[in-house]
């Protein structure tokens, strides 16, 4: 039987969003709400549980557009700031569900969150900070609680290792550069990808066009999206017009059904 959920993309853009700050370029002045992007994350509503994959700094901002009342877990990508920084809003959801929020991360991911977060750990804590149990995992499938198994995708972030993640027929892989063969055939199968692609110039640590194409090709999946997006790659339209039928960017508030 397949996994039945909804992802929401709770952010499409880059670490710096867009609009980017003082920028006054075509795509930062966009009217099209599909051009404003806070920073990449998604939702996963399973069985009426809600999994968040990175908090990133605009997470209380995304909580609060989708209406959000309860989360069961979050899931890290990678450490970098625009991934972790909003992990202190999850106190929220301790007080709506008078439980502790469980965080699945790898074992850098946790020494950021220990360094970033240095109250929230430790005894004798302050009363009101963010009640967290830290999950780590390795490159095994593990299960979320109350909800589907969820296999890593080990991939690199220029020279950092960065997990993406497979459930059922969809994956998520942002802030990538490069998949190890024998990652890449964890993917084999998937029905649904969002894909990180910044822009159509070549990228240090993120795939551009092209090699996001690439991937997508290899892998044949039935729908694509690309996530991640920078203001250097054009507006959502033009961005359209240069993509396969199968492709096609993401934008904060999509919503994708998984059957």
């Amino acid at each position: 039987m397949k996994d039945k959920f909804t992802v929401t993309v709770l952010g499409s853009g880059t670490s710096q969003g867009v609009p980017v700050i003082g920028c006054q370029c075509e795509v930062c002045s966009s009217t099209d709400s599909r051009d404003s992007r806070l920073r990449s994350s998604i939702l996963i509503s399973y069985n009426d549980q809600n999994y968040v994959i990175d908090s990133g700094p605009d997470f209380r901002q995304q909580m609060l557009r989708e209406d959000v009342r309860s989360l069961r877990s979050v899931i890290y990508t990678h450490e970098h700031k625009d991934h972790v920084a909003g992990m202190d809003d999850v106190r929220s959801f301790n007080f709506l569900e008078g439980r502790d929020m469980e965080l699945f991360c790898n074992e850098a991911v946790s020494t950021a969150l220990k360094r970033e977060f240095h109250y929230a750990f430790g005894a004798n804590l302050y009363p009101g900070v963010p009640r967290v149990k830290i999950n780590i995992i390795g490159n095994e499938p593990f299960q979320l609680p109350d909800g589907p198994m969820i296999t890593p995708i080990l991939a690199y972030h220029y020279k950092m290792p960065v997990f993406g993640y497979r459930i059922g027929d969809f994956a998520y892989m942002t802030d990538v550069k490069t998949i190890p063969v024998e990652e890449l055939q964890k993917l084999k199968g998937v029905e649904v990808l969002i894909l990180d692609c910044l822009r159509e110039e070549p990228h240090v640590s993120h795939l551009n066009l092209e090699e996001a194409l690439d991937i997508i090709n290899y892998l044949h999946p039935k729908q694509s999206y690309l996530t991640h997006i920078s203001h250097l790659f054009g507006t959502h339209e033009e961005i359209s017009a240069k993509l396969p039928h199968s492709v096609s960017p993401a934008f904060d508030g999509l919503k994708i059904k998984i059957d």
